[in-house]
């Protein structure tokens, strides 16, 4: 448990962390199949949209003393699949996560809800009064790990890889 206590630092991903970056969706995309849970694949998230999201200056890293726990990306920026949702905070200031992954060396200390609480932190700070999010029914982590945080249903919608759930949290 001695990684559980190390400090969490939210930072915005730099350049030349992209290998490193998609080396740990690779080893995340090998773990998630390796359980059955066939949700992302080399089309989706492949190293040209990972790159394109560090020049966007929209992808985030959360990170311990040296090593990257987490990777996700936020931004206004949905599918038209969103407007499935029965939003609760349509009013409010938004932004939608996406590509929310935890390192495979990190996954079931959490770190996924610790780097979420952070995020939410920060983006309170910056205005933002809710989140959205789709997550991968297949996934039970996941889903799992948003409802614990307190994100809830909105809705369902299709993507490539099928039905998706839909949540948002106000923050």
């Amino acid at each position: 448990m001695e990684k559980y206590s190390k400090e969490l630092v939210i930072r915005k991903a730099q350049r030349e962390e992209l290998k490193n970056i998609v080396d740990i969706f690779k080893n995340a995309i090998f773990v998630m199949n390796e359980n059955n849970i066939p949700q992302w694949d080399e089309l989706y998230p492949n190293e040209e949209i990972l790159k394109e999201d560090i020049e966007k200056e929209q992808m985030y890293l959360a990170v311990t003393e040296k090593d990257i726990a987490a990777v996700f990306v936020i931004n206004r920026e949905y599918d038209d699949g969103y407007i499935d949702g029965s939003w609760k905070y349509s009013d409010k200031t938004f932004v939608v996560l996406h590509r929310f992954c935890v390192n495979p060396q990190f996954q079931n200390k959490g770190y996924g809800g610790r780097t979420l609480r952070r995020m939410e932190s920060m983006l309170k700070d910056m205005g933002v009064e809710s989140i959205r999010l789709d997550a991968f029914p297949l996934n039970p982590y996941a889903i799992r790990m948003y409802e614990k945080q307190e994100y809830v249903k909105v809705g369902e919608t299709n993507f490539r890889k099928g039905l998706f759930y839909l949540y948002e949290k106000k923050i």
